[in-house]
């Protein structure tokens, strides 16, 4: 996705652009290509930038190892067949309940970026601002608490959080994660839609 500007680059994107993505060209599986924060240094997507397959050894760190690698072509594709946006917690829900994990904003703050080790989270900002995507794969409540959670997946590595996980409030105090979702209907075969542009 990153390396063929599919919705956006390390420095942002948005969501949206993802899926579009996903609807029109279909996405290999994360075996094809593994995810590294970095930009192309061109502005291109060839096939070895897609999936690709490489040999034995693994590159010396200030190498890149395309050396002893080739393009594959014939891989799987997944597809969306259907993607929306949603926001607040009973369509959240609705949707994770019917269809499974979404795509959500949120304000990062230093705080829960430098300080989040476990637990519910809870940052009261008066006016959040979006500069994070996240994953919001389920929900919970603290029965000794009586507080509704968010379960959320981050892409810092499993080192921070809860394993890479994290646990937000859910309705306030919650860096703005209610407000901008984006969902999808995954699918092995290319849209109809899609087919008939083709």
């Amino acid at each position: 996705m990153i390396n063929c500007n599919a919705g956006g680059t390390c420095n942002g994107g948005n969501p949206g652009g993802v899926y579009r993505y996903a609807y029109q060209n279909g996405i290999p599986d994360s075996s094809c290509m593994q995810y590294t924060a970095k930009n192309l240094d061109a502005k291109t997507c060839s096939a070895i930038d897609v999936c690709r397959d490489c040999s034995w050894p693994p590159p010396a760190a200030n190498e890149t190892g395309l050396d002893g690698c080739h393009a594959v072509t014939n891989y799987k594709k997944y597809y969306v067949s259907d993607y929306y946006s949603l926001s607040g917690a009973d369509k959240m829900k609705a949707e994770i309940y019917k269809n499974g994990p979404i795509s959500c904003g949120m304000d990062v703050t230093d705080n829960f970026e430098n300080n989040y080790k476990g637990g519910i989270y809870s940052e009261k900002k008066l006016f959040p601002l979006i500069n994070h995507e996240i994953s919001i794969v389920g929900y919970g409540l603290d029965a000794d608490t009586n507080t509704e959670y968010w379960i959320g997946r981050n892409s810092w590595g499993t080192y921070w959080g809860e394993k890479g996980y994290f646990r937000m409030q859910m309705h306030s105090d919650n860096l703005g994660i209610e407000n901008d979702c984006t969902a999808g209907i995954p699918t092995y075969n290319k849209p109809r839609a899609v087919e008939e542009l083709i």
